[in-house]
């Protein structure tokens, strides 16, 4: 599961995404270091989006063969670039293949105001792995005719025809992924992961039947397959070496053996040994018992996350999209927040929940901050800041957990520059200074206790199935919003001043939740069309908690709507209750996972979550035109280039940064293209 981080949306900090959500830009003073004092962060901005590098702290420091490792997993994720692609959307291969031919080799008119819009939509959707937003999942919607592509792509000579021509333009296929209530949510979702005439009923009847050998360790059926009908009869084309995606997982097969043969130590080979049997099988028993041999493998500089994990794409949560992150440890900061894993207990012990949902032995919970050297697939040029798995429930109950936060990703955002909107839309001068002084403390550790605390925490109840299965288009935004309320009730307590991780508890919650509130209320709505709904499930997740405590808390006048020059503000007049407010959503929410209770999640979300006020949308987007900064950000990776000595072998490494955005997508659209169309 992933955090991410949305700049420039809501100034309330860094954001969770499973936990692959992903960045809010802070207002506050750029901290300089030795090392970043010179870089320059910013690539390029476009449309609604911001380009950024980040730097490898701690390269230089690693042992050649560290360095070898390294590179070999971040080719091995880049060879698997193409699957995201595909996964998204049918015919985006096709069509990104298509429209990169036609930048590379026309050599009309580029001034004009159509070949301008052309490379903005050719940008945006290399940005979002496809001709669907990133993140609001709606089809991007280009500046130009359809003429004037069919004039570019005839002086190309390059071929784009039929459906995924017309796509393009029209109306079909408008969502990727569509959890809206009462339709068929994979009938109408876009996403590639079932063949068209497969409906949410067919996914649920085909996986009833799916049987794990043992029922306490329920194997996840579906996560690396695409469901399809032949002849009448739904069958599953599996992710694996011969199968569905096998030229890309073949190259990454190559990659993996590369980096086994240089592993840190025999526990992370044997792992990663294990990783390259389940691409070659694609074996569900596989997987798990990777997962249980990567989670147990502690030691050592390296890790990595690869292959096809997060399910936040899949409108019924079953099937994982392909990503790829590689690490390399931050010491220092790794045993100063190493405190939150040693007192995982204590969390559980005094959480809200119900005694019956609390888990009597929290295990394993390892928590690192890590300076990514690649990443790839769904991970990438959107990033998450932090990231917690395995996801199987089981394996976090019976082994524990890995938890990561993306340090040099987090300091890239707090150093690329900020929108000024933070003074736009908070209440007063207090709220201000408080987000200056204290709001990155309060981020990085909202962070840490949503993905140490909160994913590991709670546990479901004896037969319940898994949450997939319970809560269905709900499973995911219930997770993150819970997870989002084990850190927003912690970050309001002692305890953490205690543990000597912050010097004032009740002013770094004060500003945690004034953040929290002011961007699941308001500043988050940037991002939405005027007159939408709430669809993605982050969004959806803060603005049903934040929703909730506004209203439970109405009586006592908690948090108060406040119109003041015609602009809205919400002012928290009682932080104490709004504590306990988080404290008792927080019971409820574990209570809706623990049992499985699919009526009451979808009556939490759709009452809360997904309507938005007309007039205060209409507000929020009319304050927030005088910005310039886009909503969301992303970034190319640095490109780790292998010297040869005269033997052929790699003798040392170098580290170069993109100069451009398009320099790297038409450089690993050359060198990393494995799939041909899969339709």
């Amino acid at each position: 599961m992933k955090k991410t981080l949305f700049i420039a949306m809501a100034m309330s900090g860094l954001l969770f995404f499973s936990c692959n959500e992903k960045k809010d830009e802070k207002p506050t003073a750029q901290v300089e270091t030795e090392e970043n004092k010179d870089f320059d962060y910013s690539v390029e901005q476009f449309a609604d989006i911001k380009v950024l590098r980040y730097q490898i702290p701690g390269w230089e420091k690693l042992s050649l063969k560290e360095q070898k490792l390294v590179y070999y997993l971040t080719q091995a994720g880049l060879e698997g670039r193409d699957i995201i692609w595909d996964q998204n959307y049918r015919h985006n291969l096709t069509i990104r293949k298509a429209l990169e031919n036609v930048y590379q080799n026309y050599e009309g008119d580029k001034s004009s105001t159509d070949w301008n819009n052309f490379e903005t939509y050719l940008k945006r959707i290399w940005f979002s792995n496809g001709i669907h937003h990133h993140y609001a999942s709606n089809k991007i919607k280009p500046e130009f005719s359809s003429d004037y592509l069919k004039q570019l792509l005839n002086d190309t000579n390059t071929t784009l025809e039929g459906e995924a021509f017309d796509v393009i333009f029209d109306d079909k296929d408008a969502t990727k992924v569509d959890q809206s209530k009462g339709i068929d949510n994979v009938a109408k979702s876009a996403v590639n992961f079932y063949g068209a005439d497969i409906t949410t009923k067919d996914v649920e009847n085909f996986y009833s039947k799916k049987q794990s050998p043992d029922p306490q360790k329920p194997l996840s059926f579906g996560l690396n397959s695409k469901l399809v009908k032949e002849n009448g009869e739904v069958k599953e084309l599996v992710y694996k070496s011969g199968g569905l995606y096998g030229e890309a997982i073949d190259r990454i097969i190559e990659w993996l053996e590369k980096a086994q043969g240089v592993a840190e130590n025999k526990a992370q080979g044997d792992a990663i040994g294990l990783l390259i049997e389940y691409y070659k099988t694609g074996d569900l028993q596989t997987w798990d018992d990777y997962n249980v041999a990567w989670t147990a493998a502690t030691e050592g500089n390296i890790d990595y996350i690869n292959s096809f994990i997060e399910v936040y794409q899949d409108p019924v949560g079953y099937k994982g999209t392909f990503e790829s992150i590689v690490q390399i440890k931050d010491f220092d900061m790794s045993e100063k927040m190493a405190v939150l894993s040693e007192n995982a207990q204590w969390f559980e012990d005094n959480s809200t929940l119900m005694e019956e949902h609390k888990k009597k032995n929290v295990v394993g919970v390892t928590y690192k901050v890590v300076n990514v050297a690649g990443e790839a697939g769904d991970a990438s040029p959107s990033t998450p800041i932090g990231v917690n798995l395995p996801n199987a429930n089981w394996i976090r109950a019976a082994v524990g957990s890995k938890s990561v936060s993306l340090g040099n990703i987090i300091e890239a955002y707090n150093n690329a520059g900020s929108s000024g909107r933070l003074k736009e839309f908070v209440h007063d001068d207090e709220e201000l200074a408080l987000e200056k002084e204290y709001g990155q403390v309060a981020d990085k550790l909202h962070t840490a206790l949503h993905e140490v605390i909160g994913h590991a925490s709670g546990q479901l109840n004896p037969g319940v199935g898994e949450t997939k299965e319970t809560l269905k288009n709900y499973a995911s935004t219930l997770e993150e919003g819970r997870a989002d309320l084990v850190g927003l009730y912690y970050l309001y307590t002692p305890k953490l001043q205690e543990l000597g991780l912050v010097d004032d508890w009740k002013k770094v919650g004060m500003a945690a939740y004034d953040g929290y509130i002011r961007n699941g209320l308001m500043t988050q709505l940037i991002r939405l069309n005027l007159g939408d709904d709430v669809v993605q499930a982050h969004m959806r997740n803060r603005q049903w908690v934040s929703s909730w405590v506004y209203e439970k808390g109405k009586a006592e006048n908690v948090i108060e709507k406040i119109t003041r020059d015609g602009k809205t503000y919400y002012n928290i007049n009682d932080y104490d209750k709004l504590h306990d407010l988080f404290g008792q959503l927080l019971r409820e929410t574990q209570r809706i996972k623990s049992e499985g209770d699919y009526a009451a999640v979808e009556k939490l979300v759709e009452t809360y979550g997904v309507k938005v006020d007309y007039d205060l949308h209409k507000e929020i987007l009319e304050r927030n035109k005088q910005f310039t900064s886009a909503p969301y950000s992303g970034f190319v990776n640095p490109v780790i280039v292998p010297k040869m000595n005269d033997n052929g072998e790699i003798e040392s490494f170098t580290i170069e940064q993109p100069k451009t955005f398009a320099e790297q997508m038409l450089y690993y659209g050359k060198n990393y293209s494995n799939l041909p169309p899969v339709n």
